[in-house]
């Protein structure tokens, strides 16, 4: 709320202690935000790495990650920032790794209150169980809402310690599923600012989960969302205002370019309509890592955007400098700090860690936490359920196909195929889907744990009835998005092709199944997830499908190729051809 200021005559004298007083009361207060997003359940660290500048100007790859790690940084940011608050922006769960998604990813909603997490506005990923079990994380308790048992490890599982935030999530009535904002104040009397959060998904959240897991919710326009609450928050005494998002944008550039070179996507005309009051928005969903002054894309909108990758390998600290006794906001920055845990190797070879960058230690109560819960799923994790010929990656080439894709869809066909578990002609998996790359062990063996990992969201394989008309109009889904195309994996038998260079709507050039082309007119058994068959992912042609039979889930499904015996070969490529003019 604005300062109430009172108007006095100070005498010109030289050295007048009373002048410097008076400047002392009104100095601006400094508070720093630091902000993350899609940690997607990963207690430990990933394996992976993010692409990084040195200060040669060098680029280089730093192994980073894992909850313990994580801390420490958070830690490192507060050490000098007093004034600070730790939020975040979606999808902390959901897609997780076995250690976090066997236990219903209570462990890592119980790390990110360990780490000092405040505020979470809530992604797509976090409905994945559906609006019951979520309600279930913030709350906490053992109330069963899915298949799997909850508490298992922790009993009573105490709920986030952080607050949701869901303005644009909405119930039939109307109302929220959790607050739209919250509120936090910095300094005291007269010198108190506050700061005010308001927490959304993105719009489209309900393409991306399972209908039935959010029935009776409705997601709301992000900007209207918003820009609707501004007065609520001023009126409540916000000076500040800042958005926490889960949606974001694509980034080609450097992580830490406030001129936004390289950095565009969905996310930008969601900003040009945001009310000009919004000073901050923390953003993600796109996994990306991006510093960017919005003024540099559009002068009318100079907000402070943000994203810090996923995973937990990336930190933002963004620094506000706000002028105590009028509530404006006199300078902002940012920084991702690159969360460098340990070195690895994988099957590229050695990844080790890189100078001139800070290498954080593992804080100890989140590294205790990490291994209760990895070793309370190591037997399963470990137990073999099959085999492969070699590894199975998500590598999606020029064409868009991936061996994996095309490995998991035939496993899909082959449960569906007989008349009484659907008569499946077809089979498509979609990209977004699948979440790790599989590498077989000794032997060809794979895991539980690699094929989970893989195939983290339990989906029901759905076959439906689709003319070839349909068929079509799905595959011309595909490409229907210029940033994000979205080229389904078929199973074996099915080919297709597409042109880029002609119109939407018009660049499927061709479509067979087993040497045939499709009849627009005949009818094909195709099966997908119950993620796709509700619309998913903007196929809403499968939708249309009618006759459905309902299989197993797409893990059972995956586990029963895997295990028919000898060792499982690798579909080859060439089910998808990219036919655009070079």
């Amino acid at each position: 709320m604005k300062k109430l200021l009172l108007a006095f005559t100070v005498l010109a004298l030289p050295g007048c202690a009373s002048t410097r007083m008076a400047n002392e009361a009104v100095a601006p207060i400094d508070i720093r935000i630091i902000g993350m997003n899609d940690f997607h359940g990963h207690l430990d660290p990933p394996k992976a790495t993010i692409e990084a500048t040195d200060a040669s100007g060098a680029k280089v790859r730093i192994p980073s990650g894992g909850v313990a790690y994580l801390a420490s940084a958070i830690d490192y940011l507060k050490a000098d920032a007093p004034n600070n608050v730790v939020v975040a922006a979606g999808d902390l769960i959901g897609a997780s790794p076995l250690s976090s998604s066997l236990f219903l990813d209570e462990p890592s909603i119980m790390a990110m209150g360990m780490v000092g997490l405040e505020f979470n506005a809530v992604g797509n990923h976090e409905f994945d169980r559906g609006t019951e079990e979520l309600l279930r994380m913030q709350s906490g308790g053992c109330d069963k809402f899915t298949q799997s048992e909850p508490c298992r490890v922790d009993k009573p599982f105490p709920g986030a310690k952080f607050k949701m935030l869901a303005a644009n999530t909405k119930k039939a009535d109307g109302s929220t599923l959790f607050p739209p904002f919250a509120l936090k104040n910095f300094g005291a009397g007269k010198t108190q600012v506050t700061v005010g959060f308001i927490g959304m998904t993105l719009e489209g959240t309900s393409n991306l989960v399972s209908a039935g897991r959010i029935k009776g919710i409705s997601f709301a326009d992000e900007a209207d969302t918003a820009n609707a609450l501004v007065p609520q928050l001023k009126a409540a005494g916000a000076d500040v205002i800042v958005v926490l998002v889960h949606e974001g944008a694509n980034n080609s550039g450097d992580i830490n370019n406030p001129k936004c070179d390289g950095v565009s996507g969905t996310l930008f005309p969601i900003l040009d309509r945001l009310d000009p009051a919004v000073d901050v928005v923390v953003s993600g969903h796109t996994h990306q890592s991006y510093v960017c002054d919005y003024s540099h894309i559009n002068p009318a909108r100079p907000i402070l955007l943000t994203s810090a990758g996923s995973r937990g390998q990336v930190v933002t600290g963004i620094d506000l400098k706000v002028d105590a006794r009028t509530g404006k906001v006199l300078s902002k920055s940012a920084r991702n700090i690159v969360v460098q845990s340990e070195a690895f190797s994988n099957a590229r070879g050695e990844v080790p860690l890189v100078e001139g960058f800070p290498v954080f230690a593992p804080r100890a109560d989140l590294a205790a936490l990490a291994s209760r819960y990895r070793e309370a799923a190591k037997t399963e994790a470990n137990r073999v359920v099959g085999t492969l010929a070699g590894p199975a990656t998500r590598d999606r080439g020029k064409t868009g196909e991936s061996i994996l894709g095309n490995l998991i869809a035939d496993a899909q066909l082959a449960a569906t195929a007989g008349a009484e578990n659907g008569g499946a002609q077809i089979a498509f998996m979609n990209p977004d889907g699948i979440r790790a790359d599989i590498f077989p062990g000794t032997d060809g063996q794979v895991t539980f744990g690699s094929v989970f990992a893989a195939q983290p969201f339990g989906n029901t394989l759905i076959t439906k009835t689709l003319t070839g008309k349909q068929i079509i109009g799905v595959l011309e889904q595909q490409l229907n998005n210029p940033d994000w195309y979205r080229i389904l994996s078929p199973s074996s038998g099915f080919r297709f092709g597409y042109d880029l260079s002609r119109p939407i709507g018009q660049r499927i050039v061709f479509a067979t199944l087993n040497g045939v082309p499709l009849d627009a007119n005949a009818s094909y058994r195709v099966t997908v997830s119950d993620f796709l068959s509700n619309g998913g992912d903007g196929f809403s042609v499968f939708k249309d499908g009618t006759n459905p039979a309902v299989g197993p889930t797409d893990l059972e499904a995956f586990m029963a190729w895997l295990s028919r015996g000898g060792i499982t070969a690798l579909p080859s490529l060439g089910r998808v051809e990219n036919k655009t003019p070079q």
